[in-house]
């Protein structure tokens, strides 16, 4: 039997106490199969902190979700696993700080990596930071089938619609060597958008049972391929959580797809949480860790010149956020290109305070659309910076600062194209 990881290894759902850790078999019998894990203080496993053993069941894809506690805050560790004869490669990752440390906190951004579009050259770079905690911010995956003069091919070029199209895109994307060492270097915390099911899904769709099983499928390869802590159940999934890194950063994820329809982005359920949240949290950062652009973004031109797939949607509900907040920083994506905001109290009132930053991340490989960057500029003046790079963000979080590079690639590597810091009120550029 060749060797079953052909998948990579990763972990993630960091915690002070403790981590997921994540494979998947491929090409192994549909049986269940026993895999030995190990975690270790060092490199060469010459320091065993714990070990044990899990089922790969082929009713989850023979995927592996080992919840490992009992761990040291704020600490690195390595894993691997073995199957049979084979090892698999070996990972990084690192717990959450402790809840009253204020240690710096390192992380980084990326969303939206259409596999035919190009390659993972971002998280190759993004890998070798070895950051805290790596935020992926959706579309994951494409479910469109293949596109019009793809850099590389998928296996099945048709449109995901079944668990056995979802599990096929996932481990075509899965199989890239740049994106396995991405989550090999650090543990990751993901949200998704809308491509890891269907272009622009709101919530339950047109609410026919086709379609609901669809979206339990692609619910369910989510899973199976991402180092999460709970499992789907009766074709849902909680994804919006808080993780919180010490007295510094409180990264709150959002999911802005299951629970929305015409009235709302989030549904009243997690916009309740959210508000809760944010009123009470003594943590010195509050992020919210989502997708979709969160300032308005006026775009001039022929209508529709706001995108109401964006929180432009649902102004009255991103108001309510801004007003619970005080000090917002969000990190959002979906649009394929790198953008800085001031986050306004009234976006129509030239006058009106700055109450946040966001941070926008262009895409790994997904290619980018026309955008006429000066006009939207000129159009909003709490829109400061426009960048076309494919890239990612890179970030600290500490007790007095919370600075964002935005990272572009080009063709001698990646570099910094824009370097910002925030007070929580409004964003100021340091690199120039």
């Amino acid at each position: 039997m060749a060797n079953p990881f052909t998948l990579g290894v990763a972990s993630g759902e960091p915690l002070p106490d403790g981590v997921i850790l994540w494979t998947r078999l491929t090409g192994v019998p549909g049986r269940a199969v026993e895999v030995r894990w190990q975690l270790a203080a060092d490199e060469r496993f010459t320091k065993i902190v714990q070990q044990g053993t899990a089922r790969a069941l082929p009713e989850w894809a023979h995927s592996v979700h080992v919840r490992v506690a009992a761990l040291r805050p704020g600490t690195e560790y390595f894993y691997r696993f073995r199957a049979g004869a084979d090892l698999s490669a070996v990972g990084r990752t690192k717990t959450a700080a402790d809840p009253a440390s204020a240690d710096l906190v390192r992380f980084a951004v990326a969303n939206c990596q259409r596999y035919e579009h190009g390659r993972y050259t971002a998280l190759r770079h993004l890998a070798g930071e070895r950051p805290d905690v790596v935020f992926h911010v959706g579309d994951y995956i494409y479910e469109s089938p293949q596109a019009a003069d793809p850099v590389r091919r998928l296996d099945r070029t048709g449109e995901a619609v079944t668990l056995a199209d979802y599990r096929a895109r996932y481990a075509r994307y899965k199989s890239d060597p740049d994106l396995m060492a991405a989550h090999a270097a650090a543990p990751w915390v993901t949200t998704w958008d809308d491509h890891e099911v269907l272009d622009n899904y709101r919530g339950r769709g047109d609410g026919s049972a086709a379609f609901l099983r669809r979206r339990a499928a692609a619910y369910q390869a989510y899973y199976e391929h991402l180092p999460l802590r709970v499992r789907p159940e009766a074709g849902a999934l909680q994804m919006y959580r808080r993780r919180t890194y010490g007295r510094v950063a409180d990264f709150m994820l959002l999911d802005v797809r299951q629970h929305r329809d015409a009235a709302t982005m989030l549904g009243a359920a997690q916009e309740q949480w959210l508000l809760s949240r944010l009123a009470t949290t003594p943590v010195r950062w509050k992020v919210l860790v989502q997708p979709l652009f969160f300032a308005r973004r006026f775009v001039p031109g022929p209508a529709p010149n706001l995108r109401m797939d964006s929180w432009d949607g649902h102004p009255a509900e991103r108001a309510r956020i801004l007003a619970a907040a005080g000090g917002l920083v969000v990190l959002s994506g979906d649009v394929h290109n790198h953008w800085a905001c001031d986050l306004k109290a009234d976006f129509l009132d030239p006058s009106s305070p700055s109450v946040g930053a966001e941070f926008v991340c262009s895409a790994v490989s997904s290619r980018p659309p026309e955008t006429d960057a000066e006009a939207v500029l000129a159009a909003n003046p709490h829109i400061r910076h426009f960048d076309g790079h494919r890239g990612y963000l890179s970030g600290t979080a500490s007790a007095t600062g919370f600075r964002v590079s935005h990272k572009g690639l080009e063709s001698s590597g990646v570099r910094t194209v824009a370097e910002f810091l925030t007070d929580g009120l409004r964003i100021i550029r340091v690199d120039v």
